[in-house]
């Protein structure tokens, strides 16, 4: 900076720097100011040096209440792609399921010594709508063409809680997968102005690479090198003691994965889960063995999260970073998981820890929606959340002493999905659906019954004279039926077509649905028998309808407002070119 300009901003600013020490102005706004100052131009007016006094005053009295950095927590949000409900800790609450076999040893930590939520769902069960609420803290149907996935194009003038923390002085950054598939890719997170890949991305194939090598273990340690490698180089841009917050989104949950990895890796025994799975699955070694393979690949997140908290604590930051751990919706490649609103596609683990700055070791029913996360994190940090968002921040529920329910207003959530695949529907429309949970019912709203929800496919709109092979179903998810991934378990069930038995496992995953559902969730948590018709309940299925879209007119969802045909119509419904796909050792052979 030229001497005379710096002068000139010394002896102007003795008034206000008078009453104040080195001790009353913490490092991190004396990293802020140098980044204003550093930005100034080298010719400077006296009328826009007092404009920069006065702002950088203003700057001071809005942080007054802030007296140091270390007064404001960090943030690292571990997000799995494709991670439904599985963790130990739920094994320990839940018992009978799959999470019985699965070790995440270090997602139970930090339920342990923080809240564990046992009602936690996604806003929508498909990659970009849900990262899309999250986010921006409000309903996917508020996040224009973010509504959708094939297609998805982020408006910038939706305000996000990374980049609302990144104005406040928070020095951000993510590894991985924050938003996509989308233009611009992790547009919300700063898309890669702020990425932090440098030491690879080989943690996103976590079964296939480690698969490779003869010693597996050997192969394991170069991706947790990876992991650390990529949050250090993130940590030693982060000027001086200012807070940070974090983004790690590996999607190797996400299919496609080696099969049988998870007992060569993991030791997971699939006939182990004989007798755990849910009702609407054939109980037969292919489908527990693919099952076992997606628990190895929760272990292996688990595995990453160990990592960071292991850098937390080497830094002594643990204990004043606020810890969240999650999915963006359930299993993939399962009939009724990822793309459906049944629990298997919207209910997700979570977990967050905040030092002590909240009571431990409690267990929470009250309903989360991931949106909730973004004012969340924005009151914690001392920043107002914008009036748009429609999540209600979780502070209070954490600070609490209380376990079970702690705010009563917290009985439901509400879900939905619009277009997934562009191709799986003639016109390139979507299976438009919504439905409110509570902890007693789930009712569903199907918009368009005629829709087939997963999509065309031999015997589902398309005639069964064009069955795929086992090997074209089991890698390439746009053969048929393609809101439903590529995986052996899609293979197996749609290969059974007409064999003695085996049609209501292919009715349960690819047939038409009314155009209401309801579900006694305590009696029926698989969610198989529709009481939508039955009249002992059709005051609580329209009690529950009611309140469903009213929510939905409220918050402004393009789906019951206007015409209702908003979703179907460009550019919603506008056809989107395929990558091809990167080579990956098939699962069928492996």
């Amino acid at each position: 900076m030229n001497p005379q300009i710096s002068k000139r901003i010394a002896e102007t600013t003795k008034p206000l720097t008078c009453s104040m020490t080195s001790s009353d102005v913490s490092a991190s706004k004396q990293v802020l100011m140098m980044k204003i100052l550093r930005q100034l131009p080298q010719v400077i007016t006296a009328q826009r040096l007092l404009l920069l006094l006065c702002s950088l005053t203003a700057m001071l009295a809005n942080s007054a209440r802030i007296d140091a950095a270390d007064e404001r927590p960090n943030v690292v949000f571990a997000f799995a792609d494709d991670w439904g409900k599985y963790a130990s800790a739920y094994a320990e609450i839940q018992p009978g399921g799959p999470s019985d076999l699965v070790s995440t040893p270090n997602f139970d930590r930090i339920a342990k010594e923080g809240v564990l939520f046992r009602n936690a769902f996604v806003n929508a069960p498909s990659c970009t709508p849900c990262r899309s609420s999250l986010l921006s803290g409000q309903y996917f149907w508020r996040t224009g063409r973010g509504a959708i996935l094939q297609g998805a194009i982020w408006d910038e003038s939706i305000p996000t809680y990374p980049l609302l923390l990144e104005k406040n002085g928070y020095h951000i950054g993510h590894t991985y997968k924050v938003w996509s598939p989308g233009t611009v890719a992790n547009a919300p997170y700063g898309a890669k102005r702020t990425a932090y890949n440098k030491s690879g991305t080989k943690f996103n194939r976590f079964s296939q690479f480690v698969s490779e090598k003869e010693d597996t273990e050997a192969g394991k340690q170069i991706l947790y090198d990876e992991v650390r490698g990529n949050f250090t180089s993130f940590l030693k841009d982060r000027e001086g003691d200012e807070p940070f917050c974090y983004w790690f989104g590996p999607t190797n949950c996400h299919r496609k994965w080696i099969k049988g990895s998870g007992k060569k890796l993991w030791g997971i025994d699939p006939d182990k889960l004989k007798g755990k799975l849910p009702s609407f699955l054939p109980d037969v070694p292919i489908v527990r063995e693919d099952f076992a393979d997606y628990l190895g690949e929760a272990e292996a997140f688990d595995a990453g999260l160990g990592v960071l908290i292991t850098e937390l604590e080497r830094i002594g930051e643990l204990e004043n970073t606020i810890v969240v751990v999650s999915g963006d919706h359930g299993i993939p490649g399962i009939p009724r998981g990822k793309c459906n609103l049944y629990d298997l596609g919207t209910q997700v683990p979570l977990a967050i820890r905040w030092g002590k700055n909240i009571p431990g070791g409690r267990v929470v029913d009250d309903f989360v929606c991931l949106p909730d996360l973004a004012p969340t994190f924005l009151e914690a940090a001392g920043v107002e959340p914008p009036d748009v968002m429609t999540g209600r921040s979780l502070v209070n529920v954490l600070k609490s002493k209380k376990s079970g329910i702690v705010d009563t207003s917290r009985d439901a959530v509400f879900v939905g999905r619009e277009r997934h695949v562009a191709e799986v529907r003639e016109g390139n429309l979507p299976y438009p659906q919504r439905a409110i949970r509570t902890k007693d019912y789930l009712y569903i709203r199907n918009f368009k019954p005629d829709r087939y929800p997963m999509g065309h496919g031999p015997g589902y709109g398309k005639p069964k004279s064009t069955m795929p092979t086992f090997d074209e179903l089991t890698n390439n998810t746009f053969i048929g039926y393609g809101d439903l991934d590529a995986s052996p378990t899609k293979a197996f069930v749609t290969l059974q077509m007409d064999k003695p038995g085996m049609q209501k496992f292919l009715d349960i995953a690819y047939g038409l649905r009314p155009e209401e559902e309801l579900y006694d969730v305590r009696k029926d948590p698989h969610q198989m028998k529709n009481l939508a018709q039955n009249v002992d309940v059709e005051k609580i299925k329209n009690k529950l309808s009611s309140r469903l879209m009213t929510l939905l007119k409220e918050t402004g969802d393009p789906r019951v407002t206007g015409d209702g045909t908003t979703y179907d119509k460009s550019p919603f419904s506008d056809p989107v070119k395929r990558r091809q796909p990167r080579r990956q050792p098939k699962q069928s052979n492996r």
